[in-house]
Parts: structure tokens; C-alpha cells; sequence
């Protein structure tokens, strides 16, 4: 195959002779290219309400009628026969199951008069700083379906996820640090997949960069190969510059190819890093009070705490999409004690993000989402008759959520459910609306952020969604 400019260089000798003394007009390319730097802020289609947004992700489930959804037929009625069809093909639940109560105290908090659990008493305090969504609803009662489609819009197939479409649409606030960073997300079997933050057919560079799983302690989690200490940072753009002259002289001969194209920007991300990084992830350099308000430090807190405090520094840095997992919320048994620990570990820090980002003034252009991917069953799916043992199933008819921050009103409680909180009766709000709400603060039509691939234009809300317009403030 010819070169365009001549015979492409097939050793050693030949390359370095035809980019031999030429690094510096390399990095130079490298600059002026940062014009056109994938990762470079964008405009909006219309003026935004939030510039970022931080999820936190409660992997699992968790249950509406034991923190936020209080149902007193629930109390009133415990251990009768449940009296609506389950839909499902186990049956046995018709004539077995049996209602059950709340596994916690309920009371009113804040001006909204939100009935909630004694389970999280640190956000307690935060309620009318929050938007709560009580009838949210989706498409699947089991975890891969539900937790894909609220990840990327599809149920089915595979589809970028939302943040890299967020980050495709808006470009990243600090090009020294990705746009889109997941922290501790679960990796093996089917609740977990690399899918769930991936690029897809999106340029690589919108993908989600990982930050640990859900197995390891967050404080021992680290971003690899950066750099390398033994060679100075000159040394290392040099090396740098000789591997992307090389990549970029195989695109010229062979055409354009997205994954080569993908790991020239890693390539450049990576090395860019290295100077801000390890400051925006090491939490221990904030001030001991501010490590105390996320509650890092105590044993029930310190790992969500680091998380939180970690997303608020990367948002603060201006990374435009941030996702905080926290697994461990699929209470099929026990959950009397399960959730008690699920609601324990995070309570204090959710409520310390939400402090700090105000405090710092990060709360009036900064979307915060709490959720998981369903609700739970009224009905104790153990069928042991026992309150030891008893657990929820998952329930994708209704499940609460809120939102707190730039453009959602304060101390807002939008939807309602039945009376045992086992379905949406009215406000429903289902994922591909939310979906469309979280653009629209962000200043993008859901409708009209699209990626031609395949022969056809492909969007985050695929042909469904509706901006939820009574929570907007």
C-alpha cells in the first residue's frame, strides 16, 4: 500500500527517519488540536439549570415503604393475604404471600410533611432541600434489565449509557481530567458489566473511567499507569509523541478506525492526568472537619463517605458526570437488620455531599440524582411467616427517588402510589422521562441529541421520553 505522501516506512530505521527530529511539530499538532479536543465545552441547545450532575447509585432496590413511601395499611394489615395479582409466575405468592408492615418508624419531616423511616435521621434534616419522585416506574423485575435501561435507555440492546451521552453533548469542564467518572461499580455476574458506563458506538474518549469496583474499599482503589515516576515528564511526552506519530501514520494508511482513534485521546487523557489527578481523587487532602462531616473515619460510613467526598471534588474540578455506586440493596431476606446497615452506611454522607455542595455554592449548578433501578414488594416474598427472615422482591410498578440541586424545586413531593405502595397511580414518571428531564436541566433536547451509527440517528431516550415539567422550578 502507498503513503499518501510516499512509501509508507516499513522498520525501524525508516520510521524514525521519517519523524526524526519532527517530535516537536507533533506536540505542537497536539496543542493545536486541543481546538478540536473531543473533551472541549460545548454549548447547549438552550441555556442550562445544572452544568454537571453527580448519581448515586443504590444498586439492588431499595424499599419505598420502609424510608420514604409510608403505607399505615401495611402496619394495619400485616400478615393478611395480599389483595392484588402479583402478575408473576410464581404463583405460590397468591395464596402464600403475606402483607408486611414497615421495618422502621415512620413521622413527618420538614415544611413538605414527607412521611419517612427513622432509618436515615441525617437526611431527614435535608428533606425540603430535595424533590422526591414517589412513582417512578420501568420495564423489567430483574436487576440486568432494570439496572440497562436506567444505565444506557434500552432495555434489550446495547446502548451507550447516560453519562457518556452527557459528556458527547457537552464536553467536560477540565481537560485534565475525564468527563465521565464511575466510582466502584460492580463488575462480575449479571447485576454488573462495564457496559453499564460504556461508550458504545460513541467516540471512546465519552466512555466512563472506572475508579475501583464494588469489592474493593474505595480508599484502596487507584487509577493505573498514569505515569511513571522514573522518567521525567519530558522524557515521558517524547515517548508519547513517537507512540502517537506511529498511531496516527497507521490511521493515514489504513483509514480512519475508531478504536485507533480512541487510544490516541487515552493516550493523551492519560498523560494530562497525571497533573491533576491524584490531587482530585485524594479526599485526606480536605480539612479534618470536612472528612468528618462525610463521616470518614467511622467503620459504618468511611467508605460512601470517601466516595461522596471524592465526587464532590471531581465535580468541583469540573468533571461533567459523576456516578457513585453503593451495592448491597437487594433485600430479598433479613432486611429488618439488611437495610438498617444499607441505610446506616450512607445516610450521614449523603447528607454531608449535600451540606458541602451547598456550602460551596456547587449546589446551584449541580444535578444530584438518588436511586436505584426498582422498588420493592408489600408482600414478604419468603413465605416463612417469620419476621427474621422476611424480605422484599423487586418491584419495577413504582419505586421512590429524589433529586436535589440546579433547576428541580425544593421540598417537592410529585407522584402518589396505591395504598400498599405496589403500584404508580398517578404522577408516574418512567425511566426514558427521566432520562429527558436530566437533559433538559442540563440544556439539551432529548430529541435532539443524536449519533448517526448504523445508518440511522440513535438518541439516550430512543423514541419515548417526556420532560417531567412540574418538578422544574
Amino acid at each position: 500500500m502507498t503513503h499518501p505522501t510516499g512509501p509508507a516506512p516499513q522498520d525501524r530505521r525508516g520510521f524514525l527517519r521519517s519523524v526524526g527530529g519532527g517530535f516537536g511539530s507533533v506536540a505542537l499538532a497536539a496543542m493545536a488540536h486541543g481546538a478540536d479536543d473531543p473533551l472541549a465545552p460545548r454549548k447547549p441547545h438552550f441555556p442550562p439549570k445544572a452544568k454537571r450532575v453527580i448519581l448515586l447509585w443504590m444498586q439492588g432496590g431499595p424499599s419505598q415503604m420502609d424510608l420514604f413511601d409510608f403505607k399505615p395499611k401495611l402496619k394495619k394489615q400485616a400478615g393478611e393475604k395480599i389483595p392484588f395479582q402479583v402478575n408473576s409466575a410464581k404463583e405460590r405468592y397468591e395464596d402464600q404471600a403475606r402483607l408486611m408492615p414497615p421495618v422502621a418508624d415512620f413521622q413527618q419531616v420538614g415544611q413538605c410533611g414527607l412521611w419517612m423511616s427513622n432509618l436515615m435521621p441525617h437526611l431527614a434534616k435535608k428533606v425540603d432541600e430535595l424533590c422526591w419522585l414517589r412513582a417512578m416506574v420501568t420495564d423489567s423485575p430483574a436487576h440486568p434489565g432494570a439496572i440497562r435501561l436506567f444505565q444506557t435507555g434500552s432495555l434489550q440492546f446495547v446502548r451507550p449509557s447516560m453519562g457518556s451521552w452527557i459528556v458527547y453533548g457537552l464536553g467536560s469542564e477540565n481537560r485534565n481530567l475525564p468527563g465521565f467518572v464511575v466510582i466502584s461499580p460492580m463488575l462480575y455476574g449479571d447485576d454488573g458489566s462495564p457496559l453499564h458506563y460504556s461508550n458504545v458506538f460513541l467516540p471512546a474518549i465519552y466512555q466512563g473511567t472506572r475508579l475501583g469496583d464494588a469489592r474493593t474499599p474505595v480508599k484502596n482503589s487507584r487509577i493505573g499507569y498514569l505515569g511513571d515516576s522514573s522518567l521525567p515528564p519530558a522524557m515521558q511526552r517524547q515517548h508519547l509523541d513517537f507512540i502517537q506519530a506511529r498511531n496516527r501514520m497507521d490511521q493515514e494508511v489504513s483509514g480512519a478506525d475508531a478504536n485507533i482513534e480512541g487510544l490516541i485521546q487515552s493516550y493523551e487523557l492519560a498523560f494530562r492526568m497525571q497533573m491533576q489527578a491524584p490531587e482530585a481523587f485524594d479526599v485526606m487532602r480536605e480539612s479534618e472537619a470536612t472528612r468528618a462531616l462525610y463521616g470518614i473515619g467511622e467503620d459504618a460510613t468511611d467508605n460512601f463517605g470517601r466516595k461522596c467526598l471524592m465526587a464532590r471534588r471531581l465535580a468541583e474540578a469540573g468533571v461533567r458526570y459523576v456516578q457513585v455506586t453503593d451495592n448491597g440493596w437487594d433485600h430479598h431476606a433479613k432486611i429488618g437488620t439488611t437495610l438498617r446497615k444499607s441505610a446506616a452506611g450512607i445516610d450521614k454522607p449523603l447528607a454531608g455531599l449535600l451540606t458541602d455542595l451547598k456550602a460551596r455554592g456547587l449546589l446551584d449548578d449541580t444535578l444530584v440524582i438518588w436511586t436505584g433501578e426498582f422498588g420493592r414488594t408489600p408482600y414478604d416474598q419468603s413465605l416463612s411467616g417469620g419476621r427474621e427472615n422476611a424480605g422484599r422482591d423487586h418491584n419495577p410498578y413504582c419505586w421512590t427517588m429524589f433529586l436535589a440541586g440546579a433547576g428541580v424545586k425544593q421540598g417537592f413531593i410529585y407522584g402518589e402510589t396505591d395504598e400498599y405502595a405496589w403500584k404508580a397511580v398517578d404522577g408516574k414518571v418512567h425511566v426514558h422521562d427521566l432520562h429527558a428531564t436530566i437533559l433538559h436541566l442540563l440544556g439539551l433536547d432529548h430529541e435532539r441529541l443524536t449519533y448517526r451509527y448504523s445508518g440511522r440517528d440513535f438518541r439516550l431516550t430512543d423514541v419515548y421520553g417526556n420532560v417531567v415539567k412540574p418538578i422544574l422550578a
